[in-house]
């Protein structure tokens, strides 16, 4: 990627802000997050770049002029659908280093989607640190 002149700037959002949040503002948090370190990494102000959004909204709080929502992005756009291969081995990876640090959950296999062996770890084992208590499932099991 480096040798074409692709970048990519990634940011994210921990199941802490997700949970006192919500998931759409952490979604927008993340977002900015992204777009400033990738500013800050090729040296572009906030006037000189064009941000295209998968999806239908603009970030909130992103000082940037221009911002293009579109919806269905990774399928009508080759930047957006680079972006989201990109950051999906990006996550891969990290639930790769989650499996690591918290065994028997399976992580590394299910990415920690809510498949049935997930769901199932997390009746055995109860949440970890790493787990939306904001979502149901993961909640649910909490609860126990």
């Amino acid at each position: 990627m480096r040798a074409s002149g692709v970048r990519f700037g990634f940011g994210f959002a921990r199941s802490a802000e997700i949970d006192s949040e919500n998931i759409l503002e952490a979604t927008f948090n993340a977002m900015g997050r992204a777009v400033r370190r990738l500013l800050c990494y090729t040296g572009a102000g906030p006037e000189g770049v064009l941000v295209l959004v998968d999806g239908p909204h603009r970030i909130k709080r992103l000082d940037v002029r221009a911002q293009q929502p579109v919806v269905g992005g990774d399928a009508r756009s080759l930047s957006i659908a680079a972006a989201s291969i990109y950051a999906k081995v990006i996550r891969d990876r990290w639930m790769g280093v989650l499996d690591v640090r918290y065994p028997g959950y399976g992580l590394a296999g299910h990415k920690g989607y809510g498949t049935a062996a997930h769901l199932q770890a997390l009746r055995r084992l109860g949440p970890s640190p790493q787990h939306r208590l904001s979502f149901a499932p993961v909640r649910k099991a909490a609860a126990r």
